[in-house]
């Protein structure tokens, strides 16, 4: 499974530290940006390349970053086949955003985040699978027309 990385400035840090423990648990990581720490910068530059890679590629993930994870997750969600969770607290949603709704994409608000909570939910997305449960799959399927449609 490839797993991309995007993030603007607010969470550079944070990102790069991840991108890191990722390759070193043997994952194969694709860096969509930002490369350099620029206070200026726009997250929908880097935000976009991984949700656009992740549309495309439906075995791969994504986890982005930003100073909230919303205005990520809301560029992220503009993509077909994209589903964008957003994490900035209680670990026990992280589980249900992969069974439940097959989340390919993890939004970190990394200014409501300890370093070691952003690991920690990394970890338990990857590791937790989608249910398949008909009910989920037919929800998905729902979520899919609407995006044909708009």
């Amino acid at each position: 499974m490839k797993i991309y990385l995007a993030t603007d400035h607010a969470a550079f840090d944070l990102k790069e530290k991840l991108k890191k423990s990722l390759e070193e648990m043997g994952l194969e990581v694709e860096d969509c940006g930002a490369f350099v720490f620029d206070k200026d910068d726009d997250y929908p530059d880097f935000i976009s390349k991984a949700a656009e890679a992740v549309s495309k590629d439906p075995k791969s993930k994504a986890i982005i970053l930003g100073g909230s994870g919303q205005g990520e997750a809301i560029v992220a969600n503009k993509f077909p086949n994209v589903r964008a969770a957003v994490f900035y607290g209680n670990a026990d949603m992280i589980p249900l955003t992969r069974e439940h709704n097959d989340a390919n994409i993890l939004s970190l608000g990394a200014r409501f985040l300890t370093e070691d909570e952003a690991f920690e939910a990394v970890k338990l997305w990857l590791e937790t699978p989608f249910t398949e449960e008909e009910r989920h799959v037919r929800r998905i399927e729902k979520i899919k027309k609407i995006e044909h449609v708009i």
